[in-house]
C-alpha cells in the first residue's frame, strides 16, 4: 500500500498527519509513505524528524479580501495541481490522506484527476475552508471533536475518530505524580503548578502578561512554569531577572522558565492546570490528561477556529475561556487563583475526560482500510 499525507503549515495539520502515517504502518508494515508539502514551511523539519519523505508543490493560500496577491496565489495552486499529480503518479499512490490548511486543495484536486481515493482528517471544532470544500468527494472525512459534524453539509461520509495524540490515557495513568515532578525539579514545590504554554504562534502577549503578573507581585499562592520556546526564551528571561534586580525579588520560588518540554506528558502529570492557546491538538491533550485549563484562544486563528475548540472544554466544566482582548495581570491571576481550589481543581479535572475518544488509532486504521475498498 502507497499512501501520500498533505500537510503544510502549523503543527496542528502536520502532527496528526504523522501520527496517522505511524497508525498505519504499525497495522500494515510494508506500507510506503510519502509527505506532501511547501519549501518552507514547519512541516520539513516535523516530518524529516519523524524518519519520512517529504516532496514539495507549488500553492498559494487565498487572501479573504480584494488584493493582488490573490491573482498570484491562483496561478501558485494550479501549478501547485500539476506538480501533485506527477507526485502522486510516480508514488503510485493508492490512498491521500489531508489533514487541512490550503495545501489540501491542490493536492486533492490532483487526486480526483487521477481517480486517487481521497480521506480527510479534522482537528478542530470548526473545520476549516479547505476540509469544508473538499468533503462532498471525500471517501471518509474523519473529525476530532463532535462539534465538528454540524458544520459539515455532507454527513453520510462523516466518523467521528477522535485526533491521534503523543499519549493515551492508559500510559498517562501509569505516570507517577512525584517522580515527574522531580524529573523537573520540581519536587520541592508545595504550592499547586500552573502549566503556562501557548506554542510558537501568538505567545508574546500571554509571556508579557506572565511578566507584568511578576512587577506587580501577583504570583504568590501558586508556582508557574513558563514554556517559552526557543525564539522567545532570552528576552523573556532577562526580562524577569532585570525586573527581580530592580525590586530586590527573588522569583525562583514564583516562576521556572523552560525553552522547551520534550516530554510533554510527564509535564501534564507534573502540574496541577495549564494555561494554553486552544490549539486541537492541546485541546486534545488536555483531555487525555485531565488537566483543567485557562484557554486563551488566539484571534488570528483562521475563522477564529481555536475560540470553537475552546468551548468544548468550557462547555463540559473543563476550562475557562479569557479572550485576548480581556486578558490583563488582575484577570488571569483571579481566574488562577479561583481555579486552583481544591475543589474546582478536582471537578474540572473529572469533567476533562468526558471528551477523550477511545479507540482513536482503531478506528481512524478501519476509516483508511474502508476509503481503499472499491
Amino acid at each position: 500500500m502507497n499512501v501520500i499525507f498533505a500537510c503544510a503549515g502549523t503543527g496542528g495539520h502536520v502532527n496528526p498527519a504523522i501520527a496517522m502515517a505511524k497508525i498505519i504502518l504499525k497495522n500494515k508494515p510494508d506500507t510506503k509513505v510519502l509527505f506532501i508539502g511547501t519549501k518552507d514551511g514547519l512541516e520539513n523539519s516535523l516530518v524529516k524528524n519523524a524518519g519520512f519523505d517529504i516532496e514539495h508543490i507549488s500553492t498559494g493560500k487565498i487572501i479573504r479580501s480584494f488584493t493582488l496577491k490573490n491573482f498570484k496565489a491562483i496561478t501558485n495552486t494550479y501549478k501547485g495541481i500539476g506538480d501533485a499529480k506527477k507526485i502522486i503518479k510516480e508514488f503510485n499512490a493508492d490512498l491521500v490522506i489531508g489533514t487541512g490548511g490550503y495545501i489540501c486543495g491542490p493536492v486533492m484536486l490532483a487526486s480526483r484527476k487521477l481517480k486517487v481515493p481521497y480521506v480527510l482528517h479534522e482537528s478542530n471544532a470548526f473545520p476549516g475552508v479547505s476540509v469544508r470544500l473538499l468533503a462532498r468527494k471525500a471517501k471518509k472525512v474523519m473529525i476530532g471533536f463532535e462539534d465538528a459534524r454540524k458544520r459539515l453539509k455532507n454527513r453520510e461520509n462523516i466518523v467521528y475518530t477522535g485526533t491521534p495524540a503523543r499519549f493515551d490515557t492508559t500510559s498517562f495513568d501509569k505516570l507517577n505524580k512525584e517522580e515527574c515532578k522531580k524529573e523537573f525539579g520540581l519536587d520541592k514545590i508545595s504550592k499547586k503548578i500552573v502549566l503556562v504554554t501557548c506554542g510558537s504562534q501568538g505567545a508574546v502577549r500571554v509571556n508579557e502578561t506572565i511578566i507584568e503578573m511578576l512587577k506587580n507581585n501577583l504570583v504568590n499562592d501558586y508556582f508557574i512554569v513558563l514554556v517559552t520556546g526557543n525564539k522567545n526564551y532570552d528576552n523573556i528571561k532577562s526580562k524577569i531577572e532585570k525586573i527581580g534586580k530592580e525590586n530586590n525579588i527573588d522569583f525562583s520560588n514564583k516562576i521556572r522558565i523552560e525553552k522547551f518540554v520534550y516530554d510533554m506528558d510527564k509535564m501534564y502529570k507534573a502540574v496541577d492546570m495549564c494555561i494554553t492557546r486552544a490549539g486541537a491538538m492541546t485541546i486534545t491533550e488536555l483531555a487525555l490528561s485531565a488537566k483543567p485549563a485557562i484557554l486563551i484562544p488566539l484571534p488570528t486563528a483562521a475563522e477564529n477556529h481555536q475560540l470553537y475548540n475552546a468551548k468544548v472544554l468550557e462547555n463540559i466544566g473543563a476550562g475557562k475561556i479569557i479572550e485576548q482582548k480581556d486578558l490583563n495581570a488582575n484577570s488571569l491571576d483571579l481566574k488562577i487563583k479561583e481555579m486552583t481550589q481544591e475543589n474546582n481543581l478536582y471537578e474540572m479535572s473529572k469533567n476533562a475526560r468526558k471528551v477523550v475518544k477511545l479507540d482513536v488509532e482503531e478506528k481512524i486504521y478501519k476509516c483508511i482500510l474502508d476509503a481503499l475498498k472499491k
